[in-house]
């Protein structure tokens, strides 16, 4: 009987355990969004849309140590940004967004995450109608070489440089 209530027990604490892990993958969505699931391309892919405001698409992309990456937003309206945020952290802040950021995203992936790219219509701005269009170009990019830490430039001397020593 004690033994059948240990695996009562850890198959409770597993099935917790995979039900906290499931809600921090899976994003909030605003009344309206659509969600798409994207997978990490091999090539240049490129997201268009529209940032209906209650009818707009976000998109989760997973992305693995070691992968290199640029992610670029581009619009025509000076109210549309892009936030891109890591579904593995159990904050709710952005780590990038183009308001302040810039427009686009350059990095080497630490670990394996989950991002939600989350184009949107800041609700904040003097505006004329519902939304704007956008593109979203997301770039694999192969790692750069480690860097060598730079040489240090010679220096001019009195003295002239002593011979290499026989080995």
């Amino acid at each position: 009987m004690k033994d059948h209530s240990v695996r009562t027990l850890i198959a409770a604490a597993a099935l917790f355990l995979l039900t906290v892990s499931a809600i921090a993958q899976t994003p909030q969505l605003d009344p309206g969004e659509k969600l798409e699931k994207l997978q990490f391309p091999a090539v240049t892919m490129q997201l268009k849309g529209w940032t209906k405001f209650g009818n707009g698409h976000v998109y989760t992309l997973p992305v693995r140590a070691g992968q290199h990456l640029k992610i670029s937003f581009s619009t025509k309206s000076k109210f549309a940004f892009l936030a891109i945020f890591d579904l593995s952290k159990p904050d709710d802040e952005a780590f990038f967004g183009t308001d302040e950021d810039g427009m686009s995203f350059e990095t080497t992936i630490k670990e394996n995450a989950t991002w939600l790219l989350r184009p949107y219509y800041s609700k904040v701005s003097p505006r004329r109608g519902l939304g704007a269009p956008f593109s979203i170009l997301i770039e694999p990019l192969v790692a750069a070489p480690p860097a060598k830490p730079p040489a240090e430039p010679e220096r001019p001397s009195l003295f002239p440089k002593a011979p290499p020593k026989p080995q």
